[in-house]
C-alpha cells in the first residue's frame, strides 16, 4: 500500500514537469511569431537588449571617488592658472539714480586639473552639466562691487563643464549681474561715462590661484546688436592688477570697462527747447503795454511756475548728488531770465505810479498857485467878448500863449496911469521867465519817469543779447 501511494506521487511529479515543458515551449514560439510580425528575422540566437547592458559611470571614469575635490589642483604647489573669457551678451540697463548696470554675460573659466584625465582612444572631450560641478573643484569667482546677480535656471541651470583627456576643463555658465557705477554728473546730460565690472577670487590669494585673461583684450567679445535708448556704446576693453586687502593679502582682479556716450537728442526735446521757449514767452511781456497789468503779470508768473516744473521733472530722475550739474546751470539761468522779465515790469509799473503820482502833484499846486495870482493881480480884458472880464497869468502857460493876447482887442476902460501900466508889462515878463524855470526844472528831474516806456524798449534788445551770449558760452563750454 506504501508502495502504491508513493508510485501515485512521482506520477504526479512527472505530470506536473511536462505540463511546465509545454508552457515554456508555447511561449517561446509566441515571442518568435511577434518578431517576426514586426519585422525580426526568425533566427535561433536571443535578442540582445543593449539598454540593459552595465557600462562604466562617470564618476568612475574620472575617479571623482578617488580624489578630494575640496582642494584646488596642486595643492601646496604653484598657483593654478585660470583663464577667463567673457561673451556680453546684452547691457540690460543703466540707472543714475541707483547708480548702477546691469549685464548678462557669458563667464568662462578654463584650467587644468590632472585628478580629471581620463584614457581616451579619439582624444574627444566629454560634456556634463550642472550636476557634475558640485562634485569636483571649480574656480570660486565672484563679481566685485556686486549688487544683484543669478545664474539662469530656465529650463535647467545653464551650466556647461568640458573636461578634455589630458585633464583640461572648461566651466561656462550664463549670469545676469547688477553691480555698481561710479558716475560724474557734472557735465550732465553732455556727459559721457566709464563703467567697470570687476572679477575676483574669493579665497584664493594670487599665491593659489591666478587669474589672467585668456587672450587678452580679444577674451572681451560683445554682440554688435548690444544698444541702449539713452547711451552709445563707445568700447570695451579688459584689464587686470592686484588688489591688497589687509586682513587676507593680495588678490589677482580682472576689469571689463565699457565706456558710455549720453544722447543728447532726448534732452534737447524734453528739457533744452521748452526751457528756450519759456524764456523767450517771458520776452513778449515787453511789447505789452505797461498798463496792461493782468496781461503781463499773468504771463510772468506763467513762464516762472513752467520753469519751476522743469527744473522740478529733470530732478526727480537724478540721483540728490551735492555739486552742480550743466543741466542745472542752464535751466537756472533760464530761470533767473525768466525772474528778471517779471521783476521788470514790476519797476516798469512802480514808476508809471511815482510818475502819475507827481504829475497829479504838480497839476494840483498848479491850480492853487493860479487861483492865488487870480486873487492878486489880474488884466481887465474883453478879448473880443462882449463883457469885461479878467485873464489870469500862471506859470503854466508858455511864452507864445501870452504873447498871443496881441492878437485880441481891448475893451474901452477906464485908463490906467502910466506906472501901473509898466507894472503890468514888467509883472508879465517876470511871470513868464519862472515859467520857462519851473518847466526845465520839472523836464531835468522827472526826464526818466516821463520816460518809464524806455525800460521796455531797452529790455527788448538786452535781454535776447544777454541769453544769446549765455548759450553761446554755454554750449562752446560742455559740447
Amino acid at each position: 500500500m506504501p508502495y502504491i501511494k508513493l508510485l501515485f506521487l512521482l506520477f504526479c511529479l512527472i505530470l506536473i514537469g511536462e505540463c511546465r515543458k509545454h508552457k515554456s515551449r508555447k511561449r517561446r514560439w509566441s515571442g518568435a511569431v511577434e518578431s517576426y510580425k514586426h519585422g525580426a528575422p526568425l533566427t535561433g540566437k536571443r535578442m540582445v537588449d543593449n539598454t540593459k547592458s552595465r557600462k562604466l559611470k562617470t564618476d568612475n571614469l574620472l575617479r571623482v571617488d578617488d580624489h578630494d575635490f575640496t582642494m584646488r589642483p596642486a595643492f601646496a604647489g604653484p598657483a593654478v592658472p585660470v583663464g577667463v573669457d567673457v561673451q556680453v551678451e546684452s547691457l540690460d540697463s543703466i540707472s543714475e539714480v541707483d547708480m548702477d548696470f546691469t549685464m548678462t554675460l557669458y563667464l568662462r573659466h578654463y584650467w587644468k586639473d590632472e585628478r580629471l584625465s581620463f584614457p581616451s582612444t579619439t582624444n574627444k572631450s566629454m560634456t556634463f552639466d550642472g550636476r557634475l560641478v558640485k562634485k569636483i573643484w571649480v574656480p570660486d569667482v565672484f563679481f566685485v562691487h556686486s549688487k544683484r546677480s543669478f545664474i539662469h535656471d530656465t529650463t535647467t541651470e545653464n551650466i556647461m563643464l568640458r573636461v578634455f583627456p589630458d585633464g583640461h576643463v572648461l566651466y561656462s555658465l550664463r549670469v545676469t549681474v547688477t553691480a555698481a557705477c561710479n558716475m560724474d554728473f557734472s557735465r550732465f546730460p553732455l556727459d559721457s561715462q566709464t563703467c567697470t565690472l570687476e572679477l575676483e577670487s574669493y579665497a584664493y590669494t594670487d599665491e593659489d590661484l591666478m587669474l589672467y585673461w585668456k587672450s587678452g583684450d580679444e577674451s572681451l567679445s560683445t554682440d554688435d546688436r548690444i544698444s541702449l535708448s539713452q547711451f552709445l556704446i563707445q568700447k570695451f576693453h579688459t584689464t587686470s592688477r592686484l588688489a591688497f586687502y589687509s586682513s587676507t593679502g593680495w588678490y589677482n582682479r580682472l576689469y571689463i570697462n565699457f565706456t558710455l556716450r549720453r544722447h543728447i537728442f532726448f534732452f534737447l526735446l524734453q528739457t533744452y527747447f521748452p526751457a528756450t521757449l519759456m524764456v523767450m514767452l517771458s520776452w513778449v511781456s515787453f511789447w505789452i503795454d505797461r498798463r496792461a497789468v493782468p496781461a503781463r503779470v499773468s504771463l510772468g508768473i506763467t513762464t516762472v511756475l513752467t520753469m519751476s516744473t522743469i527744473i522740478t521733472g529733470v530732478n526727480a530722475s537724478m540721483p540728490r548728488v551735492s555739486y552742480i550739474k550743466a543741466v542745472d546751470i542752464y535751466l537756472w539761468v533760464s530761470f533767473v531770465f525768466v525772474f528778471l522779465s517779471v521783476l521788470e515790469y514790476a519797476a516798469v509799473n512802480y514808476l508809471t505810479t511815482l510818475r502819475d503820482g507827481k504829475d497829479r502833484k504838480l497839476r494840483e499846486k498848479a491850480r492853487e498857485q493860479s487861483l492865488g495870482l487870480a486873487r492878486e493881480q489880474s488884466l481887465p480884458c474883453t478879448c473880443g467878448m462882449s463883457h469885461t472880464g479878467t485873464m489870469m497869468v500862471d506859470g503854466t502857460y508858455s511864452e507864445s500863449d501870452t504873447n498871443s493876447l496881441a492878437g485880441y482887442t481891448r475893451a474901452p476902460a477906464p485908463e490906467d496911469p502910466p506906472e501901473k501900466q509898466e507894472r503890468m508889462v514888467v509883472h508879465i515878463s517876470l511871470d513868464n521867465e519862472s515859467s520857462a524855470t519851473k518847466k526845465k526844472t520839472r523836464f531835468r528831474s522827472f526826464s526818466f519817469m516821463q520816460n518809464t516806456h524806455a525800460i521796455d524798449t531797452y529790455s527788448r534788445m538786452i535781454f535776447p543779447g544777454s541769453y544769446i551770449i549765455f548759450n553761446l558760452i554755454y554750449w562752446s563750454v560742455y559740447c
